[in-house]
């Protein structure tokens, strides 16, 4: 069974109230998302903060719920419910933070999973081609309510950026005056980290495995550029 045919029936039916459709507050709160699985409250806790970040500056547009679908292919049984949630977390009164919060409690014990939730919201602030002032703000302090430093919101931060010229160390999470074995050892780690079976064991599911291509091909390319740099 796909993600989505196990969310779609860990939800319910919103028109006939069952399962966690059945009370809007249970469906909205991260707390009840964990008995559905870990992919499940993965994927939920997505959702809902793509919602949030779509009303971050106060205007509801569409724009991210478009980013939101061209990044992730939901099945025709299940988008009725993934869309139903999408416009009540955009509706509900409790704020960006309350949910980041409570994701960060979810996933207490894995702060891996936390970084891969960041990794979609970034892809979906970049969908138009820029992050813009308001989806930077938002970004910064959800990664503070999941616990990362200044250091590792920077890294990613440049590890998505789209414009040219981003650092190639920032990228690594390096400074320039790191060895040629560090550097190797530093980008072989990444790529293990990123690699499809262990993302898999840290709760990412198959389908939301795109997420991480944008991030791996910055990777890449920082350190292919420090190689012809050091003639590595």
């Amino acid at each position: 069974m796909s993600i989505w045919s196990g969310i779609a029936d860990f939800l319910g039916s919103f028109s006939a109230r069952t399962g966690l459709a059945g009370s809007l507050a249970n469906a909205l709160d991260p707390d009840s998302w964990l008995p559905g699985g870990r992919d499940a409250a993965f994927t939920l806790a997505l959702v809902a903060l793509s919602a949030k970040m779509a009303v971050a500056d106060g205007v509801v547009t569409n724009s991210e719920v478009r980013a939101f679908r061209s990044m992730v292919d939901v099945p025709k049984d299940a988008e009725q419910q993934i869309e139903k949630l999408f416009g009540l977390a955009q509706e509900d009164v409790a704020g960006y933070q309350s949910y980041a919060r409570k994701i960060r409690r979810l996933f207490a014990d894995a702060p891996e999973t936390l970084e891969h939730v960041l990794d979609g919201l970034f892809v979906i602030a970049k969908a138009d081609g820029m992050i813009h002032e308001n989806e930077l703000e938002y970004l910064h302090e959800v990664s503070g309510i999941f616990g990362f430093d200044e250091a590792r919101f920077e890294q990613m931060l440049a590890q998505h950026a789209v414009l040219e010229g981003a650092d190639p160390y920032m990228v690594l999470g390096l400074s320039p005056d790191a060895s040629d074995e560090e550097i190797r050892r530093v980008y072989r780690l990444l790529v293990q980290e990123h690699h499809p079976d262990r993302l898999h064991a840290k709760g990412v599911p198959e389908e939301l495995m795109s997420l991480t291509t944008a991030r791996m091909a910055a990777i890449n390319e920082a350190y292919s550029t420090i190689s012809k740099m050091r003639g590595l």
